[in-house]
Parts: C-alpha cells; structure tokens; sequence
C-alpha cells in the first residue's frame, strides 16, 4: 500500500511539471511599444485569417490567448519557428500550420512581440475553451 501511495504522489508530481503552469498574463513584461506597433500592423496581414483579429482564433486556427500559448508553455522562439517552418497540430484539431513566407526575421520578432503584449494586457483563455 505504501508503494502505490508513493506512486501515485510521483505521478502527480510528474504530472503537475508537465501541466501548463501558471496563466498570470501578469508574468509576461511589457514589450517594446515600437515593436508592438510594427507587429499590430503585419498581424493582420499575416495571421489574423487564421488566428482572428482579436487573436481569438476562427475556424482555421486556435486562439493565440489560449493557456496553451504562455510563455513557459510555447516560448518565443515556437512562435518563430512556426511561422518559419510551419508547425504540427498537436494541441487543436485545426490541423497542420504551413509556413508563413516572406517574413523577415525582424518582422517575425515584432509579430511575437505584439501577441506577447496582448495577452499580458487581456490575458489567458482556459484551454480547451
């Protein structure tokens, strides 16, 4: 009985480090206002038909105010590298995300930047919502 319980505890231990964590929009500090202003004019060009306008997400892409989408879950750099190389569903049964062609690294930057400072500003959705 004393080896299940330790099991058990373990599993949840396990299974707490591999949860979402904490969704305090709060943690996430402010961004560069010019880089948020060069994002909030190529997210609409860029990503908004599958992400909305408000990042809310549409029937092509989940909302990227998800908890599914704080820092310590998909850092900066997956943002990045989904729009570069396109990423696999794993989290949404939207499907694959393709690359996004013809961004500079620069402007890649400013787009993360820009949805970094509007989830600090509006916050998290529970996931799945």
């Amino acid at each position: 009985m004393k080896r299940l319980c330790a099991v058990t505890a373990v599993a949840i231990i396990v299974l707490t480090a591999c949860s979402v964590g904490d969704v305090d929009a709060e943690q996430i500090q402010p961004q560069d206002p010019t880089l948020v202003a060069a994002g909030a004019e190529l997210y609409p060009l860029t990503c908004a038909e599958c992400h909305g306008n408000n990042l809310r997400g549409t029937d092509k892409g989940p909302s990227l105010l998800s908890e599914l989408y704080v820092p310590s879950h998909h850092a900066d750099a997956a943002f990045v590298f989904a729009v570069q190389r396109g990423s696999r569903a794993h989290h949404w049964a939207f499907g694959d995300m393709p690359p996004v062609p013809g961004l500079s690294r620069q402007q890649i930057d400013a787009i993360v930047t820009y949805i970094r400072e509007t989830q600090r500003t509006k916050g998290f959705e529970p996931y799945p919502p």
